[in-house]
């Protein structure tokens, strides 16, 4: 095993927290790891790790060594990238997790196109909408939608996704159509609870530069994209959306926008990335790619 691959394997121990997870996502027998970090120790006549029963840590000089290592190892993926003559060449895989509907409604159905004109690189699709370690999971880079929650990893805006209000016209016929946010006190919405914190979402609308928001009355609550639109074209109540979540319906009269001239503030998009300095050309190339793609689906 070479520096760099010996450089490869201690960083995935530390990011891992482990000998046994970083063996399984380098593919590799954990005794080769392990064998791996005590030649490095040896080398470097140091001890880099702290072990026990049940957790790896890095000590100080551990610590100092990881930072090196992936500026190092990033370098290396750099160097390899700059004699290829073209994109075709680029090979390798790429680990990426999305929110559900935007990788089955977006992503997915584009992906054919990128696979094609890069016929060497893999891409792992993840699709969940709950928060995910991208360090610990071996996640190269994840989509994700709303405020940002973790400010240790490295985060690129992707845009932003319009949000629009929604009834049935079953829910129409039965309560009217609202007009103004003002008349919101007399109607229903199927109430949507974060999967992350529980916190049910209130109601929000800009008016004269301001946001504002109301706490709708429902009965029913949900905590996933498929059942809020589900409910909603069930006449249960009302519901804000991202637009593109909702096209299909909108075009075949199942849902009709209401008060489009009070919606809330579109949410932000971010692509989020594990500390690295350089990312790997073939991972650039598959950013700018989702970025185009999002931007055409949702602009």
């Amino acid at each position: 095993m070479d520096r760099i691959e010996l450089y490869r394997v201690f960083v995935r121990v530390v990011d891992c927290a482990g000998f046994t997870r970083a063996a399984d996502q380098l593919n590799l027998p954990r005794s080769t790891v392990s064998e791996a970090v005590r030649t490095l120790e040896q080398r470097l006549g140091t001890r880099l790790l702290h072990r026990t029963t049940r957790q790896v840590t890095p000590t100080q000089d551990g610590l100092l060594f990881h930072a090196r290592c992936q500026q190092l190892i990033a370098d290396a993926d750099e160097a390899e990238q700059l004699f290829r003559q073209s994109r075709q060449t680029l090979s390798g895989r790429i680990k990426v997790d999305l929110p559900g509907r935007i990788g089955r409604l977006i992503i997915a159905p584009a992906l054919p196109g990128f696979l094609q004109a890069h016929p060497q690189i893999d891409v792992e699709l993840g699709m969940t909408d709950r928060s995910i370690d991208l360090v610990e999971d071996g996640v190269d880079c994840a989509l994700r939608v709303g405020p940002l929650q973790d400010s240790r990893l490295v985060a690129r805006s992707m845009g932003q996704l319009p949000l629009i209000n929604v009834a049935s016209p079953a829910y129409v016929a039965a309560h009217g159509m609202p007009e103004h946010p003002s008349q919101l006190g007399t109607h229903w919405g199927v109430l949507y609870a974060s999967p992350g914190s529980g916190r049910v979402e209130a109601w929000e609308w800009r008016e004269n530069g301001i946001l504002r928001s109301h706490t709708l009355s429902g009965r029913v609550t949900v905590n996933s994209a498929e059942a809020y639109i589900a409910c909603c074209i069930a006449g249960l109540g009302m519901i804000q959306i991202p637009a593109y979540d909702v096209r299909a319906e909108l075009a075949a009269g199942s849902l009709l926008e209401v008060m489009p001239a009070h919606r809330a503030d579109p949410m932000p998009m971010h692509l989020l990335f594990p500390h690295r300095r350089h990312p790997s050309q073939r991972l650039r190339v598959f950013v700018e790619w989702l970025q185009q793609v999002l931007g055409d689906a949702v602009g």
